[in-house]
């Protein structure tokens, strides 16, 4: 009995040490595949570094060279955008462009303001004063897209209000777009008072601002070249830049011919070597002149320079708000919301 006792808790000791040993092993396999198990679950949070590889990939996603596409799309763009704009493989184009920090009210043009020389021989400036006016402005700009040239013009304002459509043509065709009064009075004349005189300038600003929807060039000429003293002053702490001129084209005169104006133009440059040149898009014969006089400019190997702003006019709001009563334009509520929240596209 004792035996067969002794044999049985043997057995049994046997049997409990087996299933120990069996239970510690399986323990131990499950835990090695643990961590697996939690990564996967759904409930707890990604490992930082998970996290901020995921940010990263959707912060920089225009330098991943797996989707070329969406960044090299833009770039054949720009150097073709010059072949497309000129047709012409002879075209006179533009030689180089100057950028103007107007900060004080410099002023250009050797018939009034000879501090900046900054032409070199055979260069020449395009400018146009009086428009924008219909037929004659874009007679004037196509003349000057088929040779793939740029110009400045000063614009009227009240000739801005009538036809903004045109100017906006202007500054959209790349030229740079100044400021040539309101009214186009003479500032000089006695019969203005100081205040009557800054009103035209500024009025014209706004209007300029008004007919382009954005701010215009810190860029002016004083109709009929009559630099009145005051205002040259006050351009100075307006940070405008003042433009006369070395060549007029005295293409409003009567008897201003396309032939005679070519003549007067170049008979003058060629006995100065270089200059700005006055003209007014707002006459006829001006743009019919002009394919002929850019031709002669090329022949006799003058170049374009084309005058650019460093920074844009800013208006000074009293004169935007009179503007917006005199022309009877809506102002209530303009400002109080963006117009994303206004207008949006739902359909394409």
């Amino acid at each position: 009995m004792r035996n067969a006792l002794g044999l049985m808790l043997a057995s049994v000791v046997a049997a409990v040490v087996i299933a120990a040993g069996g239970w510690f092993y399986y323990s131990a396999r499950a835990d090695q595949g643990a961590p697996k198990t939690v990564a996967a679950r759904a409930g707890d949070p990604l490992p930082a570094p998970a996290k901020l590889a995921a940010r990263d990939d959707v912060e920089t996603t225009a330098t991943v060279a797996a989707k070329p596409a969406a960044v090299a799309a833009p770039a054949p763009a720009m150097p073709m955008q010059p072949k497309q704009a000129c047709a012409n493989p002879n075209a006179l184009g533009v030689s180089r462009v100057v950028e103007i920090d107007t900060t004080g009210g410099p002023g250009f043009g050797f018939e009034h303001f000879k501090q900046f020389d900054f032409l070199t021989e055979k260069e020449v400036v395009l400018t146009f004063d009086d428009g924008p006016w219909p037929v004659n402005t874009p007679t004037v700009l196509k003349a000057l897209a088929d040779e793939c040239t740029k110009g400045l013009f000063f614009s009227v304002g009240k000739h801005a209000t009538y036809h903004p459509e045109i100017l906006k043509q202007v500054l959209a065709q790349g030229h740079t777009v100044g400021t040539h009064t309101w009214s186009h009075v003479n500032l000089n004349s006695k019969k203005l008072t100081e205040q009557q005189v800054k009103d035209e300038v500024e009025k014209g600003f706004s209007a300029v601002k008004f007919a382009l929807g954005t701010n215009p060039a810190p860029f002016f000429r004083f109709p009929q070249l009559q630099h009145n003293p005051a205002m040259v002053s006050y351009f100075g702490s307006r940070n405008v830049a003042m433009f006369s001129t070395e060549i007029d084209s005295f293409d409003f005169r009567k008897g201003a011919t396309p032939e005679k104006i070519v003549e007067t133009v170049m008979t003058r440059l060629d006995k100065l070597g270089k200059g700005i040149i006055l003209m007014h898009d707002f006459q006829k014969n001006t743009g019919l002149a002009l394919p002929t006089l850019l031709a002669r400019l090329k022949a006799g190997g003058y170049k374009v320079v084309q005058m650019k702003a460093k920074a844009s006019l800013q208006t000074l709001p009293e004169y935007d708000e009179a503007l917006m009563k005199d022309m009877k334009v809506p102002t209530a509520g303009t400002n109080a919301r963006p117009i994303a929240s206004v207008v949006q596209t739902v359909s394409q």
